[in-house]
Formats: C-alpha cells, sequence, structure tokens
C-alpha cells in the first residue's frame, strides 16, 4: 500500500549537523558526486539546496524532467537519517542505526552531488556562493534546507548533555541519551518540554511522554513517577479533534500540563530545569527533574536570516499554494524552511513535492502554476508501543483524514504503519520523487466523497 506521507512521523526535512563530532557513517566519493572545490560546472539547470527529504525528493523528480546532469544538490552531511524514527528510538523500540544511510546511497543516481554549505544566496544574479568562495549558477533553484536546532538557546546547553538524566528525541546526538534517562529513572518528576518557537512535528515532544509513561507502566516504576508536560503553547495540540483524544489521553493517565511554560535553562549538575512563565514575563520557576526530554528551539538556517529569499523572520517566502518564490519565479522552497502556514513535517513535504513538481513544469514551459498545495499534513500522534493516533489536516486546521474511519482512536494498525511499513516506504518511494501525498488515496477511500 503506497501510503507514505500518510502517517509519515513528523520529522526535520534537512539532516543537518548538530554541533559536535561528525556523523555516523564515512563514504567514499566516486561518480558525480564531488565536492565543492572540484565541482563538475559552475552551472546547472535546476540546483537544489539541501539533501534532507525534501532536496532528495525534488533532484529524483527534476532528474526525470531534465536529465541528471543537469541537476546538483549542495549538501554537506555524509548521512540522511529518517527522522521519524527518532521517537522510537527514543522510546527503545528501534535502534537508532535503522534510520541511518549515507548520503550518496540516496542520491538519485547521475545527479552531481555538491558537498559543501551553501554560504549565501544571490537571487538577482542566479547564482549561490559556497564555501572557498566558490560560485555556483542555476536557471532554477529549489530551497530545501531544513530547520535549525538552537539547544544554545537554552543556558546550560548543549553541555549538559554531558550530565545523565536528560536527552533529547530531536538530535542524532541525544536521542539515545533519552532512551537511557527512561531505563535509569526511579522516582520523582519526569518533565517533557515544548519550546517557543516553531518546531518540526508538534506532536513529537509528547510522542516521548506518552511512551514513557507506558515503560514505567510495565515496570513498576508509574506510580513513583510524577509526569509534566511544561509547554509553550496554550492548548495541547492545534486540531481540536485530536486535541480532544490526548486530553482524554493526558487524563487517563494522570499526567500534569503546565501550559505557556517556557524553558530557559537547565541546570543538569543540580537536576533542574527553570521555566519562564510566559503569562507572567520575566517570572520563572525551578523544577527539579529526575528525567528530563528537551525539545529545543528552532529556526531557519543561518544562510537564511537576512538572506533576499527569506521573509522578515528568516523563512523562505513562498506561495502557499504553488510554492513559486513571492518575488523570484525562478525560485522555489520546499519543507521546513518555508514560511508555509503550516505544521513542519515530512507528510507535508510529500504532499509538496508533488504540487512542486507541477509548479516547476508550468514554469519551466512559460506558463502559471495551477495545482494548488492545501497544507496538508500529518502527525501520528504515538500513545503507547502499539497506539497511534493518527491526525491529519491542512491550512484551515481542520481534519483530513485519508481512511474512512475515525482516526482520533488510537489504533494498533496505525502504529504498524508508522513503525514498520513507513521507513520502507519512505526510502522506495518518497525519497526516488515517486510519492506526492495521499490525496488519490482519500479520494479512493472516501469513494470521491472528499
Amino acid at each position: 500500500m503506497s501510503a507514505i506521507g500518510i502517517v509519515s512521523s513528523c520529522s526535520c526535512l534537512h539532516p543537518g549537523v548538530w554541533l559536535l563530532k561528525p556523523q555516523m557513517h564515512r563514504m567514499s566519493s566516486s561518480g558525480l558526486h564531488t565536492a565543492a572545490r572540484c565541482a563538475a560546472k559552475d552551472y546547472y539547470e535546476v540546483l537544489v539546496l539541501g539533501g534532507g527529504t525534501g532536496g532528495i525528493a525534488m533532484s529524483a523528480r527534476m532528474k526525470r524532467k531534465v536529465g541528471a546532469g543537469n541537476v546538483a544538490v549542495v549538501e554537506p552531511s555524509k548521512t540522511h537519517y529518517y527522522q521519524p524514527l527518532w521517537t522510537l528510538v527514543g522510546g527503545g523500540a528501534k535502534q537508532l542505526a535503522t534510520s541511518a544511510r549515507s548520503t550518496e546511497s540516496v542520491m538519485p543516481k547521475g545527479v552531481e552531488w555538491i558537498k559543501s554549505p551553501v554560504t549565501a544566496l544571490d537571487p538577482d544574479k542566479n547564482c549561490v556562493w559556497l564555501e572557498n568562495d566558490i560560485k555556483v549558477s542555476y536557471k532554477y533553484l529549489i530551497i530545501a534546507l531544513g530547520i535549525s536546532l538552537q539547544f544554545e538557546k537554552i543556558k546550560g546547553l548543549p553541555e549538559g548533555f554531558n550530565h545523565p538524566k536528560i536527552g533529547s528525541n530531536y538530535s542524532v546526538h541525544t536521542v539515545e541519551k533519552t532512551w537511557k534517562a527512561i531505563q535509569e529513572f526511579k522516582e520523582g518528576n519526569a518533565i517533557f518540554t515544548f519550546p517557543n518557537t516553531p518546531v518540526k512535528c508538534a506532536g513529537a515532544p509528547q510522542k516521548i511522554m506518552y511512551l514513557s509513561e507506558a515503560y514505567w507502566r510495565k515496570t513498576g516504576k508509574r506510580s513513583k513517577a510524577n509526569i509534566m508536560f511544561n509547554t509553550s503553547l496554550g492548548v495541547i495540540f492545534g486540531v481540536k479533534k485530536y486535541a480532544d483524544a490526548l486530553l482524554e489521553i493526558i487524563k487517563a493517565r494522570n499526567i500534569a500540563v503546565n501550559y505557556k511554560y517556557n524553558l530557559v535553562e537547565v541546570r543538569a549538575d543540580k537536576q533542574e530545569a527553570v521555566f519562564e512563565n510566559l503569562d507572567k514575563p520575566g517570572a520563572t520557576e525551578v523544577h527539579q527533574y529526575e528525567m528530563l526530554h528537551v525539545t529545543p528551539p528552532m529556526g531557519p538556517p543561518d544562510v537564511l536570516i537576512n538572506s533576499p529569499v527569506s521573509d522578515g523572520s528568516g523563512w523562505v517566502d513562498v506561495n502557499k499554494e504553488t510554492l513559486q518564490h513571492k518575488k523570484y519565479p525562478n525560485v522555489f522552497g520546499i519543507g521546513d524552511c518555508t514560511n508555509l502556514p503550516t505544521s513542519k513535517t515530512a507528510a507535508a513535504v510529500a504532499a509538496q513535492s508533488g504540487v512542486l513538481d507541477k509548479t516547476i513544469s508550468l514554469v519551466m514551459k512559460n506558463q502559471l502554476p495551477v495545482k494548488k498545495y492545501d497544507g496538508y499534513t500529518s502527525c501520528p500522534l504515538v500513545t503507547g508501543y502499539n497506539k497511534v493516533i493518527l491526525a491529519e489536516f491542512a491550512y484551515d486546521a481542520k481534519p483530513l483524514e485519508t481512511f474512512p474511519i475515525d482516526q482520533s482512536k488510537e489504533r494498533a494498525t496505525m502504529y504498524h504503519m508508522k513503525a514498520d511499513m513507513m521507513p520502507f516506504l519512505y526510502w522506495n518511494a518518497l525519497l526516488k520523487g515517486y510519492w506526492g501525498g495521499p490525496a488519490p488515496v482519500r479520494k479512493l477511500m472516501h469513494l470521491g466523497l472528499k
């Protein structure tokens, strides 16, 4: 069943390098996969910035459109991660190694891989700058640079991760620390946080909370755990149907939720987390913890801040229906780095890739784009080791469900789809540019009624 994007777990769309040591896999350079200083050409018909989900999917689609030799991907990371799996890695249900493949292995054959970070964008001159002052020009530019983790905006991090009892599912360097902290928990406060910034996958910060609660219940520690969800938001989830279902689970499992609480400092040596009460600016509270899961503040990559292609907040400024840049008609954006007013998930990029493919096809023919992105996104809300609420919705924050069932109910079938089927479909369908979201499946499932 082709369902990738339907339940593709929330994820960052760029593999990114955090701020510690190099990634997991070493890799040889061969063929057209070259370093910036010896790039085969200084001009490409289509240049893709970023080798995450959006970048690889679009480079595969563009290869079929203009030929492999006319497409290049700028990406410094040697490893590509399927980050939706990290919720289950942090919960002890999957191994980290299963989420990783070499960037070389996912790069479409014949497409040039330029192993460099991009240092500047100059859309007025149709070029970008790479490290070592290398200029690469383009006819069409696709920006898929993802989102940046900003642990350093929390006082005491990232160095606090050198201490035990603290982890984060958002980084390859800290996700396994989450599972260790869950296992070593004895008694006291277990705190899970949500930052006061845009994030990739708004559901992920609480998914690990539900898995932790289930694990402690199974191991007889639940009665000694005071589980707290401290969120900067004023609601548990942005879509009411799923929020209502989650609140029932939270009540049944005796989990405390503190709204408008933003993590501002971690004193890891003392096992203290400091939160600002956003309803009382400047007022802080110190919470002792026995286990702490941190969702870091996030923002646009540095290269996009104050860039000509970005809005005032640093996000790529695109038309929310066509994904074409609002000022530069030969520039396009996809995924987490854009200002599209929808949740930043891998499911969203699947739907966006299908729309963007059609948009670029028409632009190349000097025609106006007609295919419209409706804001579709999805987040499989993992609520246990065999339970998932499958949230699907669009720009209007109303459910846009694929299956003719009530998807706000916890279901084992949805869990197995996320845990077992989706990784296979991610590597073999989405990254190869063959999946553009579940709209056709939804139409079939609902007999054309939706």
